[in-house]
């Protein structure tokens, strides 16, 4: 199917109104990504029609491979991290180019989503002038087009021959990288040799991300004494796994429950007297005339900065080992997720430099996303490395949902924005 593109009229009155704001290597970006509009849509039409669940290797590599061949074309050098067989999933995708000068920028999309083979296919479908929906479109295949197609402007003028970037596009995000320590290891250490991370998570025209909550998982064991139901509250029956599972989450509640930024959700609590569970699944025997003996809890916590983490977790743990009812006991143990993006001024500084571009294109002023606004992301993985900023990708609606869409309109804008970006970055001195 073929699409006939047309440059919206915001999109001229910016250019033609703001000439004066932006130098004239600038305008040559912001023609070039209006001349390769009509492949920039067909392209994003291909990736969002390859099915690239997580856990659907062999989707993320195809997805992988398609965009490889257009960084290919524009002078980067591709290769896949490879993942070993007990991952289970496809790797991730890099490019780089190695030249001497500006900042050394390190960008992050994901070829992954949360749609697996399984669900209810949603095509690449323009819904109308302004909305086209598709699995995964928002988020992150229409990041990943950002970029691409932000490079490929500057390409075509000659501006990446002597620039520092690293392109790295991870294939299982949307899990949160399990386990970290050796899926965002690369990424780590490349990011230890570079100045600037960017990422093309789904944002806004006037809004951007510069701090981030990071997100662990946790589980909670309480055992009691397994007994006649008449017995309950007796001295030798005691109160139950349940009764005592309870009193922890309120003391959860009551105890941290006022602390910014911080968030613990029990998603998941069973009670009774076998259990056995597994990851997101429990399955459980008991009667009413039964005391429980068992109950489990599995839940995460969302904060920000390493500090809140290890302070949650420790008052967590002080609640289930101290004050148990009688007839009980409990533990609960933590497995690190996604760690977070903390506010710093390098992340502020860069925020700054993407009002100016604004600015100059007439688009307005930038503010930055609240960090209860946004979950987790590959961005915190390295956020501790280098200044680093987030919400670049294209704006749109409903991420992680049937009928995912993105403002067809405004991507043109942000795919200029972009370019512009990368280039006055490839012109800094460190």
């Amino acid at each position: 199917m073929r699409h006939i593109y047309l440059i919206p009229g915001f999109l001229l009155l910016s250019i033609f109104t703001n000439a004066q704001k932006l130098h004239s290597t600038e305008k040559k970006i912001i023609a070039s990504v209006n001349k390769q509009m009509p492949e920039t849509f067909a392209l994003l039409e291909q990736l969002v029609n390859i099915n690239s669940g997580t856990m659907n290797s062999a989707g993320v590599r195809q997805s992988g491979e398609l965009v490889r061949k257009s960084f290919d074309k524009i002078g980067f050098a591709t290769e896949w991290v490879a993942m070993p067989d007990s991952i289970r999933t496809a790797g991730h995708l890099t490019a780089t180019i190695k030249g001497k000068k500006g900042k050394k920028i390190l960008a992050l999309a994901h070829l992954d989503t949360v749609f697996e083979p399984d669900m209810p296919a949603n095509p690449y479908t323009i819904i109308n002038d302004s909305t086209i929906t598709g699995q995964g479109i928002l988020d992150d295949k229409g990041g990943v087009i950002v970029l691409l197609a932000a490079l490929q402007a500057l390409h075509e003028n000659g501006l990446l021959k002597d620039a520092i970037i690293t392109v790295y596009l991870t294939g299982d995000e949307e899990i949160g990288g399990i386990p970290s320590a050796v899926t965002r290891a690369d990424l780590i250490e490349r990011a230890k040799q570079h100045t600037a991370g960017l990422s093309f998570e789904a944002g806004m025209i006037n809004k951007v991300t510069t701090s981030r909550r990071g997100a662990d998982t946790w589980n909670m064991y309480v055992y009691g004494t397994q007994a006649h139901s008449s017995g309950i509250f007796s001295e030798k029956a005691g109160y139950g796994a349940v009764y005592e599972a309870a009193r922890i989450l309120d003391s959860f509640r009551t105890t941290l429950g006022g602390e910014e930024y911080l968030t613990f959700n029990p998603g998941l609590i069973a009670g009774g007297t076998t259990l056995l569970d597994s990851t997101d699944n429990i399955h459980v025997f008991g009667k009413d005339n039964i005391i429980a003996s068992k109950a489990t809890v599995m839940g995460d916590l969302r904060f920000l900065g390493e500090r809140q983490r290890r302070e949650a977790r420790e008052k967590m743990k002080s609640i289930v080992r101290t004050g148990n009812l009688a007839g009980t006991s409990a533990t609960i143990t933590f497995e690190d997720g996604m760690p977070s993006m903390a506010p710093a001024e390098g992340n502020n500084a860069l925020l700054a430099e993407i009002n100016k571009i604004n600015s100059d294109m007439n688009l307005g002023t930038v503010t930055a996303y609240h960090p209860m606004e946004r979950g987790a992301g590959d961005i915190s993985f390295i956020a501790d490395y280098l200044p680093c900023i987030d919400g670049l990708g294209p704006s749109g609606k409903g991420s992680h949902a049937p009928g995912e869409t993105i403002n067809s309109k405004e991507l043109p804008i942000l795919i200029q924005r972009t370019a512009i970006f990368i280039y006055r970055l490839t012109q800094m001195r460190e």
